[in-house]
């Protein structure tokens, strides 16, 4: 089992569990890929893998469908998606990634937040080699399907990391970069794609006493709970269960 994977068993997706959050940071994706590639998912790749994340969220089809109505509106928010870094207290490393559409008033939050709970706010880009960039795909594998052969296959476009989970489903990774040449490959080949995430794999993990990690654990909850921000990552190792 390789980084990847292990990251993904740790990851608390706290996000996840509120619904109407999770639909409010979907709609923002929509608008975001509607107003770049259009409102047309067969020619809107990154449309199309929201579409399938908004569906496995359980998110309405009608909600998903005034969502791309309501990107094409002249009128619509113009949200710009910005990245923000930092530390946290005992050196713990925190990328946000946000969508907003007052970058002013987001990064004064975000600050706020930093300063309150004993980190600071970093430049741009500051923490781009503690994180690998990389493209999550769950789908779903065909019959009498074998995982090698598939992994394989996916290694000329980009997959580094391949395995199926505790649901059935098989979970692939590779870089950010590579997302389309692995999307085009699933989609002419047959697969069934449930979701699509962008995540940032720590490399190194700082290990913390469980009294440190609950101070943490309050400014990450601070920063996922601000409406502009998307997502949030650390390199905090988990505590074991």
């Amino acid at each position: 089992m390789g980084r990847a994977f292990e990251y993904r068993k740790a990851r608390k997706l706290k996000r996840w569990g509120n619904m109407s959050r999770t639909f409010t940071r979907i709609g923002k994706e929509i608008t975001i890929a509607v107003k770049a590639g259009g409102p047309d998912p067969t020619t809107n790749p990154r449309l199309r893998a929201l579409m399938q994340n908004a569906k496995a969220a359980n998110m309405p089809k009608d909600t998903v469908e005034r969502a791309i109505k309501k990107a094409t509106d002249k009128d619509a928010k113009e949200y710009k998606e910005i990245t923000y870094e930092g530390y946290g207290p005992f050196g713990v490393a925190i990328f946000v990634e946000a969508a907003t559409d007052n970058n002013t008033r987001t990064v004064a939050n975000v600050r706020s937040y930093f300063t309150k709970h004993g980190g600071s706010l970093g430049t741009q880009g500051s923490l781009t080699f503690l994180f690998d960039h990389k493209v999550m795909l769950k789908i779903q594998p065909k019959p009498d399907m074998e995982l090698e052969e598939l992994e394989l296959e996916l290694i000329d476009y980009g997959v580094d990391e391949l395995e199926a989970d505790d649901e059935g489903a098989v979970v692939l990774y590779g870089p950010f970069e590579e997302y389309s040449n692995i999307q085009q490959y699933l989609e002419g080949n047959g697969f069934e794609i449930e979701s699509t995430e962008f995540v940032r794999i720590p490399n190194d993990l700082k290990e913390l006493t469980a009294e440190q990690r609950e101070t943490i654990d309050k400014l990450l909850e601070k920063l996922e709970e601000d409406e502009d921000v998307q997502n949030v990552f650390h390199n905090m190792k988990e505590e074991e269960e």
